[in-house]
This record gives C-alpha cells, sequence and structure tokens, in this order.
C-alpha cells in the first residue's frame, strides 16, 4: 500500500474527509504545543517590560546583563559595570529578572 494513500485515504474510497481530519488535528496539535506557549510567554515578556522599574536586573537580546537606573517611555538607562552606563530599547529587553541574575 503507498504511504500517499495510507494518509489522504484512497482516492477510489472518498478519503477527503479522513485527509481533512488529519489536516486539522496537525493543525491543533501545532497551536496546543507550539503557537500558544510561544504567544504567553512573549505576552508575559512584553508585560515585564512594560512595567520594568529602577533597580530590576535586566537581559537584552545581545545577551548584555544590566541594572535599570531609569526608565523612559520608550528605553531604559542601564548601567553594566561600575560607570558604564548604556541607554537599550525597551524592544531590545528579553528578560526581568530582579531576584535571579
Amino acid at each position: 500500500m503507498n504511504l500517499l494513500f495510507f494518509l489522504a485515504g484512497d482516492p477510489s474510497q472518498g478519503g477527503g474527509f479522513e485527509s481533512l481530519f488529519f489536516l486539522v488535528a496537525l493543525f491543533l496539535v501545532f497551536y496546543l504545543f507550539i503557537i500558544r506557549p510561544q504567544s504567553k510567554r512573549q505576552k508575559e515578556i512584553q508585560k515585564k517590560v512594560s512595567e520594568i522599574k529602577k533597580g530590576d536586573k535586566i537581559v537584552t537580546s545581545g545577551g548584555v546583563i544590566a541594572t535599570v537606573i531609569s526608565t523612559e517611555e520608550t528605553s531604559v538607562l542601564a548601567e553594566i559595570d561600575k560607570d558604564v552606563k548604556v541607554r537599550f530599547l525597551k524592544s531590545a529587553v528579553v528578560e526581568v529578572n530582579p531576584e535571579k541574575i
């Protein structure tokens, strides 16, 4: 038996419903295990970034770990090391961990 006929159904037997069911099931698996958790994590990160305050530790998309000194509407002034200050866009912040880092 050909593998294609097994997955899509034999055209002589009207396998359109089984093929449609397979595609819907495949989409459902992708949604539950890939799309939904990723979008949930992205919303959580956006919430943390919008609530950044002085003293929080952040990680940027470039891998820079810093402590927040001040925040503005779209940027953050952070201290990387003693007397080394850098301004980052809030969109570059990928993690806010005041306790962990």
